[in-house]
């Protein structure tokens, strides 16, 4: 006789066509289940969902922007999408739609650029989606990290549009000390129009010692970033190096330390040469650490109605602590911390909501997976 689980997760497999059996873990808000969407993609890094709900955009590190339904079903590479640096951390990375989408089709995307000298850099560009879902068309070139300083590593980056407005959370580019140098777009947050234009009241316009789209800076590899949906601030997280991994809530022209300011030590063991301590005058504590780095990549709020116990929770991928973190939060107070998805042992690089109130999270490897969580509440 078939045991009760093993006939509920048959049930749930052949109630949604192409989806895998559900795997079922126990967590502090009830019963996690997880459906493999796709397990074809070489280290995806993003998703992003189209109008309707059953089709999303998916990046892939070499390279490739796909669509992925909800079925498992997956396209041919599009075609239009820029030339990436894919190399070590570098590639095509966080895709996002233009708040007008159904009006537009524009499609925004950031990737590793290669510059001179074998360096390269952090690049930002946007596109319109064919209607056939074939190509992007016109692709465009809306900002370009400079000076390219990368040998292949923190490139950041993630994108997160507010009232009319495109922030860009970058990497420093393994060069701790451009993190501090506002004539350089190195460990900073970018504020610009969706055009790429440079809105008048950034901090640092009409200084010749600044960079104008700066809008914070004292980052290292920001690889999370989200608009709070019940305050409308901004909220990104940055690796540390080993330990100090931080949640920020940056505000206009604030310093946020690195690498003066670092709870965590180099891969050697050996202190940050920079580091004058855990803070420093001038600079902004960090709203959460993490001493011990769980290496955190991706950010979604939840504000769905579909599963109480998530509600008003923030969840964080992890690629180093192969989780997704779930952070209960009170105002913006971070108040308990539960790692999921342990079980699984696959690398998070990244966590959205999906219009549906599931959430859905890419594994980075290279058999990367597009899975989709639900809870089953007690």
């Amino acid at each position: 006789m078939l045991r009760p689980s093993l006939i509920a997760a048959l049930c749930a497999t052949l109630a949604v066509p192409g989806l895998q059996a559900a795997e079922r873990f126990d967590t502090e808000k009830g019963t996690l289940t997880v459906r493999e969407i796709t397990a074809a993609l070489e280290n995806p890094w993003s998703l992003a969902f189209l109008p309707g709900g059953d089709q999303m955009l998916v990046t892939e590190r070499p390279g490739r922007l796909r669509v992925l339904s909800l079925d498992g079903t997956l396209s041919e590479p599009l075609a239009g999408t820029p030339e990436v640096h894919a190399q070590r951390q570098g590639g095509l990375l966080d895709v996002q739609l233009s708040p007008d989408f159904e009006q537009d089709r524009m499609v925004y995307l950031t990737y590793a650029e290669a510059g001179e000298n074998g360096n390269s850099g952090t690049a930002a560009g946007r596109g319109r989606l064919s209607d056939d879902l074939s190509r992007l068309e016109n692709f465009e070139v809306i900002f370009r990290q400079q000076p390219k300083l990368s040998d292949g590593l923190h490139y950041g980056s993630r994108l997160a549009f507010d009232e009319g407005y495109l922030f860009i959370a970058l990497g420093d580019n393994n060069q701790r000390a451009t993190a501090q140098e506002l004539d350089k777009h190195q460990g900073s947050i970018i504020r610009i129009r969706p055009d790429g234009s440079v809105p008048d009241d950034n901090p640092f316009v009409g200084r010749d010692d600044a960079l104008a789209e700066i809008w914070s800076y004292g980052h290292r590899n920001q690889q999370g970033a989200a608009i709070n949906p019940w305050t409308g601030a901004l909220w990104v997280h940055d690796h540390g190096p080993r330990g100090g991994d931080e949640i920020n809530l940056p505000e206009m022209g604030k310093n946020y330390g690195w690498p003066l300011a670092t709870h965590g030590i180099n891969y050697s063991g050996q202190p940050i040469p920079e580091a004058k301590g855990q803070t420093v005058d001038g600079a902004e504590p960090p709203h959460h650490v993490w001493m011990q780095s769980p290496a955190v990549s991706g950010m979604a709020f939840y504000d769905a109605e579909r599963f109480e116990g998530w509600q008003r929770n923030l969840f964080v991928g992890a690629l180093a602590d192969r989780s997704l973190i779930r952070l209960e939060l009170d105002g913006d107070a971070i108040i308990h911390e539960e790692r999921l998805l342990k079980p699984l042992g696959k690398r998070v690089r990244d966590v959205r909501l999906g219009p549906d109130g599931f959430l859905y999270v890419v594994t980075d490897d290279a058999s990367g997976q597009v899975l989709q969580l639900g809870l089953e509440q007690q």
